[in-house]
């Protein structure tokens, strides 16, 4: 029985590492026709290709390089996150399974991209914050109110003020099956500035949902929104008030921002929001943003409502804690 019982492992070790090992061979060799596919765009070189008993696979160690562009950026791990090590070995098959994906795709499937550092000084990060103001008036940018508090981003020279030399960026994004619906949880975070957790439940079977492509109708049931402040309420209160901002100007510019960043995603906050979000600023950590509709609502839709009916369409509401 202890001889069985010692077969046994080494079988199950063996048989462990054999399919590792064509695990990675088999990504690797993805790996490797990608970067071939891209090298006219982005010159890439990566460490190794590395999986985990928890279901994770990852490449590590990426340095690319943008064409036309100096310097790199560094990415610690790029990757996928399974159930487990089985569905990673399912997902690799999924080519010879792709008229039934119900077979292949687990519980939930996550994407991962984590440690992407970014120096400030670097020309594709000048580059990428001038393509993303260049439709912003110049006056605008220059005023102090909006340079220190980001409202239409951090410029590299703002990120220098509050201390920075470098952004380091994680991003994750897990996808989850459940009954008649299914739900997106994203988490953001950069490096001792801040970080974001969201989940959104949507409507329906995510398989069927997502096979829609293009006619893809997201039907939001819910939303919550934990923002988590690590330093930059205090690195932006530091700066403003360096520019010559009074505590009552900072709060202000601070609101003018939250009012512009709602213009965008065409909604226009009421004191469900405005008013935990001054409280979020005279001291409290995190913000809760949450989101209840009465009945699951499209998400094409909402842009078809008037900006300050949308709060109360969503039951938008928010948390200082």
């Amino acid at each position: 029985m202890k001889n069985l019982i010692i077969w046994a492992v080494i079988l199950g070790g063996v048989g462990y590492g054999g399919s590792k090992m064509l695990l990675h061979h088999k990504v690797g060799e993805g790996v490797d026709q990608a970067v071939m596919a891209v090298s006219p765009f982005v010159n890439i070189e990566y460490a190794g290709v590395s999986s985990t008993m928890t279901g994770e696979l990852t490449i590590d160690g990426i340095e690319a390089r943008i064409s036309g562009f100096d310097d790199p950026i560094y990415i610690e791990r790029l990757g996928i996150d399974t159930p487990s090590y089985f569905s990673l070995l399912s997902l690799a098959d999924i080519r010879q399974n792709y008229e039934s994906p119900d077979d292949v795709i687990p519980e939930y499937f996550g994407v991962l991209i984590e440690g992407v550092e970014m120096r400030i000084s670097s020309d594709y990060f000048k580059k990428a914050y001038a393509a993303s103001v260049e439709d912003i008036n110049a006056d605008a940018l220059s005023e102090d109110a909006a340079r220190c508090t980001g409202k239409y981003g951090f410029s590299p020279n703002t990120l220098s003020n509050f201390g920075f030399s470098d952004q380091v960026v994680s991003l994750t994004a897990h996808f989850r099956r459940g009954e008649g619906e299914f739900s997106v949880e994203m988490t953001s975070d950069v490096e001792d500035m801040w970080n974001i957790d969201a989940s959104v439940t949507l409507a329906g079977d995510m398989v069927s949902e997502i096979a829609k492509g293009s006619r893809f109708r997201p039907r939001m049931k819910e939303m919550r929104v934990v923002y988590e402040d690590q330093s930059l309420n205090a690195r932006v209160e530091k700066f403003c008030g360096q520019l010559g901002l009074s505590e009552e100007e900072i709060t202000a510019a601070q609101l003018a921002k939250l009012r512009y960043m709602g213009k965008v995603y065409g909604v226009e906050f009421d004191e469900y929001v405005i008013d935990p979000f001054i409280e979020f600023l005279g001291g409290k950590s995190t913000l809760v943003v949450t989101a209840r509709p009465s009945d699951p609502i499209s998400l094409s839709q909402i842009s078809l409502y008037k900006p300050s009916d949308v709060p109360a369409l969503l039951d938008l509401a928010a948390e200082a804690l």
